[in-house]
C-alpha cells in the first residue's frame, strides 16, 4: 500500500494536512532535544523528508521504512536510507541516543512490539518521541476532525495522491487508534519511563516522549 502512495506521499500529506505537516515535523525534532554528534534513528521515515529536519540539529540521523518504495521515492534525499521491520530491527542494541516514529506506529501488525525494538536499540538515558495522530481534547472539533477524515479526506486524497484508497484505511486506522492516555500506558508497558505527552492542533496530533532508564 505504501509502495503505491510513495510518488505523491509528501505533497498529499502537505495537502491533506493544511500544510500543518511541516510544524508537527519541527516539533517533533525540538521535542527529541538533539545534539550533534548524537545517532538517532527515524523509523517509518517514508521518504525521509522527516529525517532531514531532524538532521538540522547537527545529529547523525538515518532513516529507516519497511515500505522500499518509499524510501526509492526519497533517494535523492542527502540522508542514510535502511529497509527494516519495526517489529525486528536490524540494530544492535543500543545503538541510538534516541528514536522517534511518525504517523507509522498505527501500521505496525504489533505496536507493543516495535515499541519494544524500540527500547532495544536506544542506549541507556535516550529518549523516544512517537508523533502521532490522535484524538481532539475539545468536541466540537473532534466531531468536525471525524466527519473530514471519514469524508473529506478520501475525496481530497483522489485528487492529489497516486492512490486514493489507501487514504480510506488511513482515516479508518486514525479513528481507530488509542486516545493520548491510552498510548502513554501501551509505552509504559513497553519499558520507556516518565512518559508525557503534548497535543499538537487541538489534539488532532499528539507527541508522545519516554526515556530508557540507565
Amino acid at each position: 500500500m505504501f509502495d503505491g502512495v510513495a510518488k505523491r506521499y509528501d505533497l498529499t500529506n502537505t495537502v491533506i494536512s493544511g500544510g500543518q505537516d511541516y510544524y508537527w515535523r519541527w516539533a517533533t525534532r525540538k521535542a527529541l532535544a538533539l545534539r550533534p554528534g548524537e545517532r538517532v534513528l527515524d523509523l517509518a521515515a517514508g521518504t525521509g523528508v522527516s529525517t532531514l529536519e531532524l538532521a538540522k540539529s547537527g545529529a547523525w540521523c538515518v532513516a529507516a521504512d519497511f515500505s522500499q518504495g518509499m524510501l526509492a521515492a526519497g533517494r535523492f534525499r542527502k540522508v542514510p536510507m535502511v529497509a527494516g521491520d519495526a517489529m525486528a530491527l536490524p540494530f544492535a542494541d543500543e545503538s541510538f541516543d534516541a528514536v522517534t516514529i511518525s504517523y507509522g506506529l498505527r501500521n505496525v501488525a504489533d505496536p507493543d512490539l516495535a515499541l519494544r525494538e524500540m527500547l532495544r536499540v536506544t542506549k541507556p538515558g535516550g529518549r523516544l518521541v512517537v508523533a502521532e495522530f490522535s484524538t481532539p481534547t475539545f468536541a466540537l472539533f473532534r466531531t468536525v476532525y471525524m466527519e473530514y477524515l471519514m469524508k473529506a479526506l478520501p475525496a481530497v486524497a483522489k485528487r492529489v495522491s497516486s492512490n486514493p484508497d489507501a487514504y480510506v484505511y488511513l482515516a479508518e486506522s486514525i479513528r481507530a487508534w488509542p486516545t493520548q492516555t491510552q498510548l502513554a500506558l501501551r509505552i509504559a508497558d513497553a519499558g520507556w519511563s516518565s512518559v508525557k505527552w503534548r497535543n499538537l492542533s487541538g489534539g488532532a496530533v499528539a507527541l508522545h516522549r519516554g526515556f530508557k532508564l540507565d
